[in-house]
């Protein structure tokens, strides 16, 4: 099955990165973390939400990894970053990171950011993220910090 063009442009951007990742496109919606779940068949924490924040202080974004049920703790995620953050509206996600909201991929973007890895993914050696649309994803079969440049791993919560 072929991909779409924006979830094949991912998927070459991992194999540029060495990463042996394959992307796949579902028919159902994976724009939340219950929805990929259930498309997936596999646990709500294994799923990687993607969220986009923006640096009170600087105007930087800032991407936090969390754990499907997480809600995140902004108040611990600006500790770890030693500024206030604020949630990023999609104009401003599109513009930094190259992605529109649901398909915010946790590596891959426009330009480097600072990034913010809830905890709780590291219990799973499996999980799965958006992949560059709100329908791809793609399986991280390690922990993934594995896979990423560099970050900050935290309790999100």
């Amino acid at each position: 099955m072929s991909l779409s063009k924006r979830a094949q442009k991912y998927q070459d951007l991992l194999r540029q990165r060495g990463l042996d990742l394959t992307v796949v496109e579902l028919p159902e919606s994976t724009h939340t973390a219950d929805d990929a779940a259930q498309a997936l068949r596999c646990e709500k924490a294994q799923i990687v939400k993607s969220l986009v924040f923006r640096s009170v202080t600087t105007g930087a974004p800032v991407l936090v990894l969390a754990s499907g049920p997480n809600r995140v703790n902004e108040d611990a995620v600006a500790a770890a970053l030693g500024s206030d953050i604020a949630k990023a509206d999609a104009d401003f996600v599109k513009a930094e990171t190259g992605y529109t909201i649901g398909g915010v991929p946790p590596l891959g973007h426009k330009q480097e950011l600072s990034v913010f890895v809830d905890e709780d993914l590291l219990e799973f050696g499996e999980t799965w993220a958006a992949a560059g649309t709100p329908r791809a994803v793609f399986k991280i079969p390690t922990k993934i910090t594995d896979i990423l440049p560099a970050h900050t791993v935290i309790s999100v919560k």
